[in-house]
């Protein structure tokens, strides 16, 4: 069994220097060569080609963002059944990837059946 010597960290070491002196040169850089001119036009919040209207800071009910958050958590959960899908065939034979997806799949219904009870997705 072969030890790490610290000189085996010495190339993720150098690209940590070398990212670091990436960001530090850019955010320089982007200072002294960036356009130094303010004007009303140019500081006005553009986006779409529609001209803002309003304040911006409107309240919006906290249900959006839950309902984002919600939809995020569960799409990750999905996206690592995918690669256990790809591969069932393979691994066909061992029977705990079976059992460990289902084990995995009762913890999301338990979780999708406590954000249900809770009234998470209830709109009113």
């Amino acid at each position: 069994m072969a030890t790490a010597n610290p000189i085996d960290y010495l190339p993720i070491i150098i690209q940590f220097i070398v990212a670091i002196g990436f960001v530090i040169f850019g955010m320089i850089g982007s200072h002294l060569l960036g356009p130094k001119k303010h004007s009303k036009v140019k500081d006005d919040s553009f986006e779409c080609g529609i001209e803002a209207q309003g304040n911006a800071r409107l309240p919006f009910n906290v249900k959006y963002f839950l309902t984002a958050i919600l939809f995020v958590l569960f799409d990750v959960e999905v996206i690592f059944m995918y690669p256990w899908a790809v591969n069932f065939r393979d691994n066909l034979g061992n029977g705990t990837w079976f059992w460990e997806m289902i084990l995995f799949v009762v913890f999301l219904m338990l979780g999708f059946l406590y954000i249900i009870k809770k009234g998470a997705l209830d709109w009113d």
